[in-house]
């Protein structure tokens, strides 16, 4: 398929597929007489991988790593599996983090069901504190309603 189609059926665009390809994240397509760019279908697998390991704040490095890992094949997959791993773990802290940012979210919420009872302090919720490293795992996820995109830096 062209890029066009792929970009089409993938939902990147052709740019960032042809930066993807540079980079290495994808392999380098082959060309048709006309020295188009011509992918098989089976990149679509490995383009929906790759936006999985993206929305779940893998650092590109890793991504890189892993491509390379895969492109050598069979006797990587070991390696790759562990880098996976740790991966998982670090998704798994943040769901965490997350979960416990929204019982914040939940009670403060809540305490509006309520404002003729409301003090001087609404804003002090009876939670955990958030530690540093689950700090950083809330900054890197994507802004929501724009996959993959930079997150803010903290104020």
């Amino acid at each position: 398929m062209k890029i066009g189609e792929l970009a089409k059926q993938s939902g990147l665009t052709p740019h960032t597929i042809r930066y993807y390809e540079r980079i290495g994240l994808l392999p380098r397509a082959a060309r048709d007489h006309a020295r188009q760019r011509d992918y098989d279908a089976t990149i679509l697998s490995w383009i929906e991988f790759l936006g999985r390991l993206k929305a779940t704040g893998m650092p590109i490095r890793d991504m890189l790593r892993y491509a390379e890992l895969r492109a050598r094949g069979v006797a990587t997959e070991p390696e790759r599996r562990r880098l996976l791993e740790r991966h998982r773990e670090a998704v798994r802290a943040h769901v965490t983090a997350l979960q416990d940012c929204l019982l914040v979210l939940d009670g403060k919420i809540a305490g509006y069901a309520g404002s003729s009872e409301r003090t001087n302090d609404d804003d002090a919720i009876s939670a955990r504190p958030i530690h540093d490293d689950e700090r950083h795992a809330i900054r890197r996820q994507p802004r929501s309603g724009s996959p993959g995109a930079r997150p803010a830096r903290a104020r």
